[in-house]
């Protein structure tokens, strides 16, 4: 009910799974973040108008589009599926005429995750378990090169969190554990049903 609930209040389309697998197995399958669990994130954790949030492997834009419309921050998209990017395109033109905006600060990259270059003003980093453990450190590792030459406080939000993310951010980077969020209900019977927020604080 939630999924048409805030995809019509947004004027987009945002639902469905990705039928197949990528051609890689270090890109994983698209799935959506469910809006329930966006909810739950969102009344325990808050964005500002000042944060910019980097979204990989954003599919058509949900996260972003509820982002923005929640705290009109910036927000990036960066999806290597061209389908969903253009997908995304789409649901931006409808959400900015749906809620008449003008200056939406609202960014979508074609490519792989790996690939997309740091923006200085990045600060807010979402993963919902989108690629192997290999693709997870070569980004983290352009956030850490970023932060080196542009000193600010990074944040990252783990959904539904790989044991390889963890050990890795825990073991391998400065990132520290500032919160979990867990799902009502969810997390009782899958312990992997919440979000992981990690800080970076220089």
């Amino acid at each position: 009910m939630k999924e048409y609930y805030y995809d019509k209040l947004m004027g987009i389309k945002t639902g469905g799974d990705q039928e197949g697998f990528n051609k890689s197995f270090h890109y994983h399958r698209y799935e959506p973040t469910p809006y329930s669990a966006l909810e739950e994130l969102f009344n325990n954790y808050k964005l500002t108008s000042r944060d910019r949030i980097v979204d990989f492997g954003c599919g058509k834009g949900r996260l972003n589009f509820f982002i923005h419309y929640l705290f009109n921050a910036m927000v990036v998209g960066v999806e290597m599926n061209e389908d969903f990017y253009q997908e995304a395109i789409e649901n931006r033109t409808s959400y900015l005429k749906k809620t008449n905006i003008r200056n939406s600060n609202i960014d979508f990259y074609c490519g792989l995750a790996e690939e997309y270059q740091i923006d200085p003003f990045d600060n807010r980093f979402y993963f919902f378990n989108p690629f192997s453990i290999q693709i997870f450190m070569k980004t983290i590792n352009n956030i850490l090169l970023s932060v080196e030459k542009s000193e600010r406080n990074i944040e990252l939000i783990l959904y539904y969190p790989s044991e390889d993310y963890i050990y890795y951010l825990e073991n391998d980077t400065s990132f520290e554990l500032k919160k979990e969020i867990t799902l009502p209900y969810f997390y009782e019977h899958n312990s992997n049903e919440r979000f992981l927020i990690y800080q970076l604080i220089v």
